[in-house]
């Protein structure tokens, strides 16, 4: 099982400790998720109502869900309901264009997939997250990388060799069997 899912047990069974590893783990992802559509202004409150339906709902998680797909699922749904609200304003377009579709389910199972990475991410030792971070989230080349930290190149390229499989192998055996 992985570390979501034991949460998701764990909020099921009213662990108010569980709620706020949750929110430790995956609230900046969902803020993300949720500034996307409603907008940096009501993203923080939406994450809030996301997380009290998490609370108020953790009875209907079912252990063999992927636990951050039925967070971002709930996320997708406050989202929507924020946006439906906006009745008397006129609604952006390039707003709720991600909102269509299959409900967004293939947008949250994205931002929930970004959120198990980093969660991996922070699981590697500090010098190999470091290139990573730089490389994904900075998007620097590995010359950047390597006179930013003032490292040879070869260091650089290593340590994002060593990284990435290590990444692997923590999101391979932690995920192991999710079929979400």
């Amino acid at each position: 099982m992985d570390p979501g899912q034991a949460l998701g047990v764990r909020l099921a069974e009213q662990d108010e400790a569980a709620l706020e590893e949750a929110y430790a783990l995956y609230g900046p992802s969902l803020l993300s998720y949720l500034r996307r559509f409603v907008g940096p202004d009501e993203a923080e409150d939406v994450l809030q109502r996301t997380f009290l339906d998490v609370w108020r709902h953790a009875g209907r998680y079912q252990p063999e869900q992927r636990f951050s797909s039925w967070l971002f699922t709930i996320a997708h749904h406050r989202a929507v309901d924020t946006v439906r609200r906006r009745r008397d304003r006129v609604v952006d377009v390039d707003s709720v264009r991600g909102l269509v579709g299959e409900d967004g389910r293939e947008t949250a199972a994205t931002y929930a997939d970004a959120a198990l990475v980093r969660a991996a991410l922070d699981r590697l030792p500090a010098h190999e997250r470091e290139v990573l971070d730089l490389a994904y989230y900075a998007d620097l080349t590995q010359r950047e990388i390597a006179d930013r930290l003032d490292v040879p190149l070869g260091t650089v390229k290593a340590r994002a060799a060593r990284g990435t499989r290590r990444l692997a192998g923590i999101i391979r055996d932690e995920h192991l069997g999710d079929d979400s």
